[in-house]
């Protein structure tokens, strides 16, 4: 039985822990036979990939500061340096300060909301050039979102509005590059309780409300993996600009 991902290389970012949905879904790439690069972020998030990577079929583990230029640029020089095309891109990148995310959203400091626009959106933006030029056949840029980015879910606050601005800029440049035949989406995944979600103040309610979605269950990291092999594969060769729900129907319901 073939693999949906046998003989693809894929970039996968924002692995911290193997809590992450990152890890999640760098272990259905693999499973479905991808070769994989994965970044981090200082040397503690290093320490933790290099322990994960042994079960993942990786072929290069290299820093990567999204804010940083200099970071990207690299990013680039390493994928060339491997000397086959890259297919697959996943941005799984957020961050807010966390007493921007404490404090009523009036009160959110300049400094905390562009903080959040560069690392949680505009990232995004950044990412997307670096990879370019590994993806002379096409590809898939997959981004993470949530709803927070259309409706209001307390405490999200800065997040959410970024979230909104990350979800814009999937879909410029998903028109932008798909003369390149590169598709861009977002999965915009259920509560699952990760390290930056333990962030949000509250975050056990959420949780807890998604037992009155449809299928009355919160989300599974897997099934958001699954979806992004999804979004990967040949496929989803006619998807781009979308947001791919996977929240156990939480989206549609009006609480």
């Amino acid at each position: 039985m073939s693999r949906l991902l046998e003989g693809k290389l894929a970039l996968v970012t924002g692995i911290a822990n193997r809590w992450s949905l990152a890890y999640a879904i760098a272990q259905a790439f693999a499973r479905e036979g991808a070769t994989l690069v994965l970044t981090y972020l200082g040397e503690r998030q290093k320490v933790s990939i290099d322990e994960l990577a042994p079960d993942l079929n990786v072929a290069l583990i290299h820093p990567c500061d999204v804010t940083k230029d200099e970071e990207l640029t690299g990013l680039t020089s390493a994928l060339a340096a491997l000397k086959q095309p890259l297919h697959a891109a996943v941005h799984s990148l957020a961050f807010a300060n966390r007493e921007d995310l404490a404090r009523p959203f009036v009160e959110t400091s300049r400094a905390g909301f562009l903080l959040a626009q560069d690392v949680s959106a505009y990232s995004l933006v950044a990412l997307a050039r670096a990879v370019m030029p590994a993806m002379p056949e096409g590809g898939s840029i997959s981004t993470l979102t949530y709803l927070g980015s259309q409706r209001v879910v307390p405490n999200y606050n800065v997040m959410g509005v970024a979230k909104a601005s990350l979800e814009a800029a999937m879909r410029y440049l998903a028109s932008e590059l798909g003369e390149r035949n590169i598709r861009v989406n977002a999965i915009s995944a259920g509560p699952v309780k990760t390290a930056s979600a333990r962030a949000i103040k509250g975050f056990s309610g959420i949780l807890d409300a998604a037992a009155r979605t449809p299928l009355r269950r919160n989300t599974d990291p897997a099934e958001v993996a699954d979806a992004a092999v999804f979004l990967a594969s040949g496929l989803a060769r006619g998807v781009t600009g979308n947001v791919l729900f996977v929240d156990s129907g939480m989206q549609i319901m009006g609480f």
